[in-house]
């Protein structure tokens, strides 16, 4: 394992479980101090003994919680990974509640936004760091999950996009990973008869899911000075359903 991240310091969401998690270990065996958060505590307990870091434990959708992941962070940051997110039960418009929308697009979208404006004026007075979100399949075809998770995932990108424009100058990288089926405990069960019906009918062409490590190494690979000339780069990791 190199050490690309030696010396760094990292914000990770989502970092109690799944993409984040293996994300927030593989950043800390290369050298990153890692700033682990998750809405649960229990996880980000455990994932203490396995990281060198802090872990803050919090809702990234309320200010608070944007807040202290900077205090603990510091003076510096070099990297964030917004990998938290959640899934929306395949509701389609018609069955779409309004504390499923602006859930989702709270944790989806609002959150990724609020750290990205967080961490902005100490990666600009350094003049470098990299941002990479996690997106999804779901940005970039509407027939992989319900209405809220796919917008959210859409108006994520945009965000990926529009923080590269107008900080490239400023030596601030943006990119967005956008994996297909990967092994995790997010709870995708479905909520909807009619949703599910529909939408698992386009999954004939889904490949193999992917260990979370696979998404990870993108992530990592996004965040490290490999990619220094990757900005605004929506990268596909979904073993070739994008293709199909």
């Amino acid at each position: 394992m190199t050490e690309r991240f030696t010396g760094r310091t990292a914000i990770v969401t989502g970092a109690g479980s799944g993409i984040g998690r293996s994300t927030a270990l593989r950043l800390s065996r290369e050298g990153a101090r890692v700033v682990a958060s998750d809405v649960f505590g229990g996880r980000i307990d455990a994932l203490m003994s396995d990281i060198n870091g802090a872990g803050v434990v919090g809702d990234i959708s309320e200010q608070a919680t944007v807040d202290e992941i900077l205090a603990t962070a510091g003076e510096r940051v070099d990297v964030l990974a917004n990998v938290a997110g959640i899934m929306d039960g395949f509701l389609p418009p018609h069955e779409l509640d309004d504390a499923t929308w602006h859930r989702v697009l709270g944790v989806n979208l609002t959150g990724p936004m609020m750290l990205t404006r967080a961490v902005l004026p100490t990666m600009m007075a350094a003049g470098k760091g990299s941002i990479v979100n996690v997106a999804s399949e779901a940005s970039l075809r509407g027939s992989t999950s319900g209405t809220a998770y796919t917008t959210s995932k859409h108006a994520l990108i945009g965000l990926t996009r529009s923080t590269s424009v107008f900080y490239a100058d400023q030596g601030i990288r943006c990119n967005a990973v956008c994996p297909g089926a990967v092994i995790t405990n997010i709870e995708a069960a479905p909520r909807s008869e009619f949703g599910i019906g529909v939408i698992g009918k386009y999954f004939a062409n889904l490949p193999s899911m992917a260990e979370p490590e696979r998404i990870a190494a993108a992530i990592c690979w996004l965040a490290s000075d490999d990619s220094l000339n990757v900005t605004g780069t929506i990268l596909a990791s979904d073993g070739g359903w994008s293709a199909t």
